[in-house]
């Protein structure tokens, strides 16, 4: 399978080191032989048809801080260039999530239909933004979208609901889906201290960025909950469907308050007849009174009744290992249709 790899940061990486460890069991056991043809950064690109050499370009992404530096450099080639004219059968797009307009991700994803690639993705802006409209762009063009690594990283979520599910009408569905957000609840709960130190906390540590909106305002959580509404229960809903409320107005008080009545307070994300995002007051014997940076969440079904799944929502090779999942998959699809 031929692969263009947009974004070569953190998970691009990941997902370029699982390549040079495990190609031989993927070819193994999945008939799954990826080769990568073009990777695009900052810098520019790198294209080779034969398949790029990932020891050499993930050692200059190191050293000259560009995949354009290597034997196969094209500095003068932008993403949507390299989507445009080299052939492939996928396009990986993990490039930051922006929630504004959903660039450049949406043109990302855009073009590659429109050239018609299959897309996996882990960028949650253009799916918060136009899910609906990019699921029937892929239908008309006869290509793929998966998009497992947006929700949960690894752990499975979006998988459990749609294949292990099957047969069974989930009814709601609710959430943590944010590892910050439930750090700092949980740092706060546990060292009796207020919000700020523990945000300073978790940028310190590296689970918090600079600008921590997208986290502590819920609207990551958000993003994740118009994916699962789409994807899992068929709702045409984007971001501005979402009632959001995050965490900074809650107070040590508050979660000592709660854990003197056995309880806690955990930001969820719920989906019901409405889609919400609150810091909600739930027992500690919940699934979700998960600690620390796990995610963990609740479908509701009509003939199983509850069901939870507990794992961790961030990480590079985490995520990797979901685009992974993913390409798998579309490769399966693609076979199926021959």
């Amino acid at each position: 399978m031929r692969i263009i790899l947009v974004g070569f940061g953190v998970v691009g990486q990941s997902l370029a080191r699982i390549f040079l460890q495990r190609r031989p069991e993927l070819v193994r056991s999945y008939g799954f032989n990826p080769k990568l043809v073009a990777v695009v950064d900052k810098g520019g690109a790198a294209v080779n048809m034969r398949g790029l050499d990932l020891e050499e370009i993930l050692s200059l992404k190191v050293k000259e801080g560009t995949v354009a530096a290597s034997r196969d450099g094209r500095p003068d080639l932008s993403a949507l260039e390299v989507i445009e004219s080299v052939e492939a059968e996928v396009m990986v797009e993990v490039t930051p999530t922006n929630i504004k307009d959903g660039e450049p991700g949406l043109s990302h994803i855009k073009s590659a239909f429109r050239t018609g690639k299959s897309v996996v993705t882990t960028n949650k802006g253009p799916l918060a933004l136009a899910l609906p409209a990019l699921t029937e762009l892929a239908e008309y063009n006869g290509v793929h979208l998966r998009f497992s690594g947006t929700v949960g990283a690894g752990t499975p979520v979006l998988d459990l609901a749609k294949k292990c599910l099957l047969g069974d009408r989930i009814i709601s569905i609710r959430g943590v889906l944010n590892g910050t957000t439930n750090y700092i609840l949980t740092e706060m709960e546990e060292k009796h201290i207020s919000f700020h130190q523990a945000l300073k906390d978790a940028q310190r540590l590296g689970y918090a960025e600079a600008n921590p909106s997208m986290d502590v305002d819920g609207l990551d959580t958000a993003c994740k909950i118009v994916i699962m509404a789409n994807w899992i229960m068929g709702r045409k809903v984007t971001l501005k469907d979402v009632k959001i409320e995050g965490i900074r107005n809650v107070t040590r008080e508050d979660l000592e308050e709660a854990s003197r009545r056995g309880r806690t307070i955990r930001l969820l994300g719920f989906i019901d007849k409405d889609l919400k995002v609150a810091p909600t007051e739930i027992s500690k014997g919940d699934p979700l009174a998960v600690k620390g940076v796990l995610n963990a969440v609740t479908f509701t079904s009509e003939f199983t009744g509850e069901e939870t799944i507990i794992g961790r929502g961030a990480g590079g090779m985490a995520t990797a290992s979901a685009v992974l999942r993913d390409l798998i998959n579309i490769k399966e699809a693609l076979s199926s249709t021959l």
